[in-house]
């Protein structure tokens, strides 16, 4: 019987979590439920040094607002718990202790002092990339070159540790990734890497091994950035004796800057106004708020979308999907290799499309909610008008309110240029008809408005081209907008005359 597809999310409760960062639990959501999986959330808080207030509340609230349902986290825990590593402490030891005793692992005394010491050196001989490896550590003061008598010496005397993989010298370590096929790297390139620091918490590396394989993690889909560590990884489940129930990996493309050049930041984003992260985040320390994408007005499903197709394609020219399509048609084969451009151009049209998608009814709970703030009451019938008229202007909720403004209260001043080129006293005068026209005739659809105003044109000569910038301003004040004669029916013959009779005045005895 094949086993059950379980994957995991681990974030670092150290700050905000970058919208890259949802796009990976994204991904492994996706794949666990098109396979009939389960996902599971672990926090990875082994380095409490960098661990931030509020940062793991702002992840389950960040989860929940994408919609990417959790069948385990610390927050509703399954049988694998706990479900935060700094409540697994405990655990890791036993499997260093392994590590240790089968000569796949060693302690390594070495201070800050020595460690800089040997990388000075490095540096001084030229060596490129210094670091504590096969060679090094031949030089350092670990268990490999310390009489054992010493070494337990200093154990029993509690002098502070580290323990460090023991990497093979010369041995080509292969990893079969599920997007990049087969990955071979040289033991030589890959350091003698710590498993437990000097506190007693493990490092990622032990840690991440030992959980997953507890937790029955079967695939493991994360960031590019930890494609080097792969190899460790892989030499780990061997160490330890898993290497049958090693999972599958995935390392996905990064997500680059809008010009291609570099990972994206949260710099480019400050730089340039966009938001890289899902939600709102205050800093505790400094105050600073960072924008994501739900305060910016983004829909969580157009969110979504816009996300999976960071690095993932259908393969069709299809580009809508809700999450339940997203599940349908997911693939691991279809995501690049490559890095793909943050455009934040195509995450606004897309929350174009999921706005416009969006009945009048719930339009206007959105345009409610802003008017209420301004102290302003709609009716629903005028309000479901309103939000008809104006969704195809609209990328954002807030645009609702900021586009009809108009709708709310008469214009203060008329758009200059308009007035400059258009206005003239036939111009005035066929306003005035329509004005009196209006107030002697039952007129209550765009229609009836219309074929006033052509009735008009008529008897004075005039064509529809001549008028209607000018119409549009003394209506408004805006030169531009949606149908004019969809905003006079919602406006009502009164506030209809009055605008009129108040642009004409104004603009005559001001222009």
């Amino acid at each position: 019987m094949e086993k059950e597809v379980r994957v995991r999310f681990a974030p670092s409760p150290t700050g905000a979590l970058h919208i890259g960062g949802v796009r990976t639990a994204l991904y492994n959501y996706l794949f666990a439920k098109k396979m009939g999986g389960k996902m599971l959330l672990r926090i990875e808080d082994t380095d409490q040094t960098r661990f931030v207030e509020g940062a793991e509340d702002y992840i389950q609230k960040a989860m929940a607002w994408s919609g990417i349902e959790l069948d385990e986290s610390p927050w509703n825990p399954g049988e694998v718990g706990p479900y935060r590593q700094s409540e697994r402490k405990p655990m890791y030891m036993e499997y260093a202790q392994k590590l240790i005793d089968e000569g796949n692992a060693y302690y390594a005394f070495d201070t800050p002092e020595e460690l800089t010491e040997m990388r000075e050196r490095l540096k001084a001989a030229r060596v490129a990339s210094p670091q504590y490896n096969s060679v090094t550590r031949t030089t350092m003061k670990n268990s490999l070159t310390l009489p054992e008598d010493e070494v337990k010496a200093k154990l029993e005397a509690g002098e502070p540790y580290v323990i460090r993989m023991k990497i093979p010298r010369k041995e080509e370590i292969r990893i079969n990734d599920m997007i990049r096929g087969w990955v071979m790297v040289h033991s030589s390139a890959v350091d003698d890497k710590v498993l437990m620091k000097s506190d007693g918490m493990p490092t990622y590396h032990l840690a991440n091994i030992v959980d997953d394989h507890l937790m029955g993690i079967t695939h493991v889909i994360r960031g590019e950035e930890w494609l080097p560590s792969a190899p460790l990884h892989v030499l780990l489940y061997r160490y330890l004796g898993w290497e049958d129930e090693m999972p599958k990996f995935a390392h996905l493309p990064l997500i680059l800057k809008p010009d291609g050049n570099g990972k994206l930041s949260k710099r480019d984003a400050d730089k340039h106004g966009y938001p890289v992260f899902p939600m709102n985040w205050t800093d505790p320390e400094t105050g600073n708020v960072a924008i994501g994408f739900k305060d910016e007005g983004y829909l969580p499903e157009a969110t979504i979308n816009f996300l999976a197709f960071l690095g993932w394609n259908p393969g069709t020219h299809e580009e809508l999907f809700d999450m339940e399509s997203l599940i349908k048609e997911f693939t691991v084969e279809r995501i690049g290799k490559s890095g793909t451009k943050f455009d934040i151009q195509k995450a606004n049209w897309f929350n174009e499309q999921y706005l416009r998608a969006k009945t009048d009814e719930q339009l206007l709970v959105y345009l409610k909610e802003d008017l209420t703030k301004e102290g302003i009451e709609v009716e629903d019938a005028i309000g479901l008008k309103i939000c008809s008229l104006m969704k195809e202007r609209a990328t954002f909720p807030a645009d609702l309110w900021k586009n009809s403004g108009f709708f709310f209260s008469k214009p203060t001043s008329y758009d200059e240029k308009v007035i400059r080129k258009k206005w003239n006293d036939q111009v005035a005068d066929v306003l005035s008809t329509f004005a009196n026209q209006i107030g002697s005739n039952d007129v209550n659809t765009p229609e009836a408005y219309k074929e006033l105003l052509l009735s008009v044109l008529e008897e004075k000569g005039m064509k529809i081209g001549q008028v209607m910038q000018s119409l549009r301003v003394v209506i408004t004040g805006e030169p531009m907008g949606p149908d004019l004669m969809s905003i006079l029916e919602i406006l009502g013959k009164q506030e209809v005359i009055e605008r009129l009779e108040a642009g004409v005045q104004n603009v005559v005895v001001n222009g």
